[in-house]
């Protein structure tokens, strides 16, 4: 039997580190194969991985941000591949930057209609908002886990702000519960 946490898929995980040390971005831009460094258009460089899929930041001050991957487990692997590269062209970096996940965004379903007015009512109006014609989703800021879950009426969900993929799992269980005690799901 599928639950609903097997509708939980990671959509982006984005992690921030360091490289310990001030770096040329026009020299590393041009010995770093594929690095595309437009300081007029943005003040970093953009290095982009295939395997895993994934495009990492870096900046003049050293510190390096990860996004675009689907798991933790990628963006260690895309940072140590981007430390490595770096290592290769004789630039030290430490040996274990530590890697600190920022944000991970995954979607999920409730897997049927919502009617997104009866929810605003029912969760009442201090952890929600709802402006439908601003925006099509019901937005619902839990305390714990501390995350921002987006509802639509096809009762789909977009769960942002987590700072471990567990965090979506408690999340998707709070609104089903609370949708529950509210009699607003069936």
């Amino acid at each position: 039997m599928s639950t609903l946490a097997d509708t939980i898929h990671i959509e982006n995980v984005v992690a921030s580190s360091d490289i310990g040390q001030e770096l040329a971005l026009d020299q590393l831009s041009t010995d770093l194969p594929g690095a595309e460094y437009n300081p007029e258009d943005f003040p970093g460089i953009v290095y982009r991985l295939q395997e895993p899929k994934s495009a990492t930041l870096i900046f003049r001050s050293g510190k390096v941000v990860c996004t675009g991957a689907k798991s933790v487990d990628d963006v260690h692997e895309a940072l140590e591949i981007v430390f490595e590269d770096i290592r290769e062209l004789g630039i030290d970096v430490d040996s274990n930057p530590p890697i600190e996940v920022q944000n991970i965004v995954s979607s999920a379903s409730l897997e049927q209609s919502l009617n997104l007015n009866a929810i605003a009512i029912g969760l009442g109006l201090e952890q929600i908002e709802y402006e439908p014609e601003q925006f099509p989703g019901l937005v619902y800021r839990l305390d714990d886990p501390d995350v921002v879950v987006l509802l639509f009426g096809s009762g789909k969900l977009v769960i942002t702000g987590a700072n471990e993929s567990e965090d979506a799992q408690s999340a998707l269980k709070h609104v089903e519960d609370r949708l529950t005690e509210l009699g607003l799901l069936e």
